[in-house]
This record gives C-alpha cells, structure tokens and sequence, in this order.
C-alpha cells in the first residue's frame, strides 16, 4: 500500500509540474512586438521601448500624453492611446490556415483596432471587452474610449480612412439588456452601465476632435532623438520577429510602408496647409498695401515781413491725416537756416452764414392779416365739415328705408292677412247740456296786518260770548 500511495503521490507531482510549465508557456507565448511608441509606456514588469516582444495576458499600461502601436502575429494593429490600461486575455493564431481568436481588455483609456488576417478568415473572432459590454469587431477599423461613466465607439472604416483597404465590416456593440450594429463609417454610440447601447449616430466634429486627441500620431520603426543608425537596427529587428512569426516578406513590407506612408502624408499635408496660409497672408498683405493711399506733397515758397524767404515741403497722410513739413529758411544776408515739424490737420472750422434780417413789418399790420386768414381757415373748415354731416345723414337716412321697407315685406310674407270685422252699428249723437253761466267770484281784498288780527279778536270774543248764553 505504501509504495502504492508513493507512486500515486509521485504521479501527482509530475502532472502538477506540468500543468506549471504549460502555464509558463502560456504566459510566455509570443503574440506582437511594439511598432512605436511616445513618452513612458509600462508593463507589470518592464519599461516598453520601440522593437519590444509583447506577451500574452501583459497588462499595457500607457501614462499621460504617452502612447503605442503594436503589431500582432496576424497583422492586427492595437493602438493604445494616453492614460490606458489594457490586457491580451487570449491570442490563437495558426499561420497555416489563418485560424485563431483574439480577446482583448480595455478596463481604461482608449484603444485602436485595425482587424488582421484573423477576422478576414473569420470577422466575429475578434472582440474587445469593456466595462458596460463586449465590442464584436467584424473585419474592420474602430476605435473605442472607455470613461468612467461611459464607453464610446466609434466605426472608422470601411472607405478612404480604411487604412489597411479592408473590406466594408462592422462593429456590433452589445450587452445584456440590448445591442446596436455600427455599419456606417463615423457612426458612433455610447454605452452606459445598467442601460443597453445607444442608437448609432453620426458623429459630429467635436466628438472627433476629443477621438482624435487621445489618439497621438505614432511613427513605425521610429524613436524619438534616434540617429538613422539606431533606426535600421529598430527596423531589422522588426522584420526579424514578424518573420519567426510566420509572415512573408511581402506582409512586412506592406505593414511597414502603410505605416510609414500615413506618416509622410501627414508631413506633406502639414507643409501645403503652411504653404496656403503663407499664400493667404501675403494676398491680405497686397490687398492691403492696394487699399493704401499713396501721401500727398505740397511744395510753398513765401516771403515773410522780415525779408527772409521760406521754401516749404509738407507730406500729409491721408488716413491718419498726420503731416511732416520741413521749412529751408534764408535771411536778407544769405544766411540759411532748416526747420522741421510735426503734428495732425485741424479740421477747417465751417463759417457760419449770417442771413440777412428782412426789414421788420407793422405788428398790428401782421396781426391783422394772421386774424383775417384764421378766420377764413375756420369758414371752411365748418362748411366742409357742414357738407359732410349732410351727407352722412342723408347715406344713413336712405339705409333705415331700405331697410324698413326690407323688414316690411318680410313681415307681410309671414303674418296672414287680418280679417276684417263687421261695422259696428252708429248711435245716435248725444244731447248737448245747456252752458249756465257762474257769476264771477268777488276777489278778496288783503287788509293790512293790524286791521286783520283785530278781526280776528272780535270773532273770538262773539264766539266765547255765544258759549256763555248757552250755558
């Protein structure tokens, strides 16, 4: 039993130490070199330079206003841009059948892909993994930008700006609550966490221009500082790995030179966009020497009280309307002088026109006249306003007729005819009572205050006295 136990413990430690040294293969495994690089680009372990083997599951990690571009075994292109971090996670690749898979990780910063020989095989064998998705590249170029926030994609190729003359491909940019496909060169979509991908949109300059930033122009098989001798070794070297990759000669090449031409296009695109603006200025320059207005010269000569002569030179300028004279000054003895000054035109002050006073007229004379016309003003402005009221009486009188007339007929269309009641019989007339006459009522006299209160008393005093006999 013992020696049954040693054995199987035996057994288990070389199947132990060779799943170690697969796994050490693994992580040893070959998958790219660095085409180029700018500022400080780092991995776990070492500081990258131009020419360097890049291994799988290598965490890139590029600082600030530093970037790199590196080449992969299937002639992918990864560009990684400033302030990123981003990991292989599996490379297969058979160079015989053109077969494999690549998976990449972006946890931050921004990457470029131009799809290899892989996806032209196979286009959904390559995809690159974000924090809010997976981005399923279909045999194209793309870039993408992962924020805090938000991941945003942008599809460059197919077209003018496919670099590599791909093939028309896509992007399909997914999650697990929804999905959107990029078809179009420069659609874009953003994608948040907890939420499924926008829908593709154009996008517009500004969006762009943040892409673009992040994104530094990289040169293949060139340092920065480097003389032409360290370059050729940087370029030997290259081709030396690609080649124990498995790719021809002719792949090289054209990796290399593609890579070289973006370079010197931009050269040449920088120096005609210099060339035009010197152009530009030199055709504001001669329009605005055009525009200038050549000094006018005014020559004098004058004798002055003391006998002396001046010959006198000025120089104005129209626009600024300065002027520069200088004076040659000689004396009754010959004796010569020079004098020189400066100063702005006074503008020429207008003289003022004086009209000349009519002769004053009579002012009741005047005041008589203004009367006269404001009274015949005033006539005619009443007869006009006379004639007008008539007028307007007589319109208005004539529509309350026509109108009238209009509702009668009206009214005798819709009333009946009113049937005519029988003659009631006549009475005899009435006699007349005969006038008597009433005499005419004697006017009462008024009899002064004093006499009427008097008798007034005297009623009185009848009146008690009458009441007295009766009792």
């Amino acid at each position: 039993m013992k020696k049954i136990l040693s054995l199987l413990f035996v057994s288990i430690l070389t199947v132990t130490q060779a799943i170690a040294a697969d796994k050490v293969n693994i992580e040893k495994q070959l998958i790219g070199i660095v085409g180029a690089i700018s500022g400080i680009v780092k991995t776990e372990t070492r500081e990258l330079k131009t020419g360097d083997k890049i291994y799988l599951n290598e965490t890139i990690l590029a600082g600030a206003d530093s970037g790199t571009q590196i080449l992969l075994l299937d002639q992918s292109t990864f560009t990684i841009g400033s302030d990123s971090e981003v990991v292989m996670d599996t490379f297969i690749y058979d160079p015989d059948t053109n077969d494999g898979k690549i998976v990449a990780n972006v946890k931050q910063g921004s990457l470029k892909v131009i799809s290899g020989l892989i996806s032209k095989k196979n286009p959904d064998s390559l995809t690159v993994k974000v924090p809010e998705g997976t981005l399923g590249s279909r045999g194209t170029e793309f870039q993408t930008m992962v924020s805090k926030k938000q991941t945003s994609t942008l599809l460059i190729g197919p077209g003018k700006n496919n670099t590599l003359g791909l093939r028309p491909g896509a992007v399909l940019v997914g999650n697990k609550l929804g999905s959107t496909l990029l078809n179009n060169p420069y659609s874009v979509t953003t994608m948040q966490k907890g939420k499924a991908p926008d829908q593709a949109k154009k996008i517009t300059k500004g969006q762009l221009k943040k892409f673009n930033k992040k994104m530094k122009a990289l040169k293949v098989a060139k340092l920065v500082g480097a003389s032409k001798d360290e370059k050729k070794q940087i370029k030997q070297e290259i081709k030396k790995e690609l080649k124990a990759a498995g790719l021809d000669k002719e792949e090289i090449k054209v990796l290399i030179k593609d890579n070289i031409k973006k370079d010197k296009q931009k050269k040449i695109k920088k120096e005609i966009e210099k060339e035009d603006k010197k152009n530009k200025k030199n055709k504001k320059a001669k329009k605005e020497n055009k525009k200038k207005v050549e000094p006018v010269v005014r020559k004098e000569t004058f004798k002055r009280k003391d006998g002396s002569t001046v010959q006198q030179v000025t120089v104005i300028n129209p626009k600024t309307k300065k002027f520069r004279r200088l004076q040659k000054i000689t004396d009754k003895d010959g004796n010569v002088s020079f004098r020189e000054a400066k100063g702005k035109v006074k503008k020429a002050k207008k003289k003022k026109v004086v009209k000349k006073k009519k002769p004053a007229k009579k002012k009741k004379a005047v005041a008589k006249k203004k009367t006269k016309d404001n009274k015949k003003k005033a006539t005619a402005k009443k007869k006009k306003d006379n004639k007008k009221k008539a007028t307007n009486k007589k319109n208005n009188n004539k529509k309350k007729a026509t109108n009238k007339k209009n509702n009668n007929k009206k009214a005798a269309k819709k009333k009946p005819p009113k049937k005519k009641k029988p003659a009631a019989k006549k009475k005899p007339p009435k006699k007349k009572k005969p006038v008597v006459k009433k005499p005419p009522k004697k006017k009462k006299i008024k009899k002064p205050k004093k006499i009427q209160k008097k008798i007034v008393n005297k009623k009185k005093n009848k009146a008690k006295k009458n009441r007295k006999k009766k009792k």
